[in-house]
């Protein structure tokens, strides 16, 4: 589990315009059982044309308290990000 706060981030619909799907995750392996979830929802949608075509988009944030900003999550050993994992 990661001392740092973390947060998944999707947008179902790259370009409309509104404001990404956030949730808080407790870990890296949990932000990616998310992600693929939400990513196979997206994609049942549209083979069942319950959507038309779109383009989806999402990561793994993490707070840098620092800076007091949410920042892309990569591994501090390997540089590998989310998707990745």
């Amino acid at each position: 589990m990661s001392s740092k706060a973390l947060r998944v981030w999707w947008i179902p619909q790259v370009g409309s315009g509104d404001p990404p799907f956030v949730v808080s995750v407790h870990s890296v392996e949990e932000a990616k059982r998310a992600l693929d979830l939400l990513a196979a929802y997206d994609l049942y949608q549209h083979r069942n044309r319950l959507r038309p075509d779109f383009s989806n988009s999402g990561g793994l944030e993490e707070y840098d308290e620092a800076t007091g900003q949410w920042v892309e999550w990569e591994d501090p050993e390997t540089g590998i990000q989310v998707d990745e994992v």
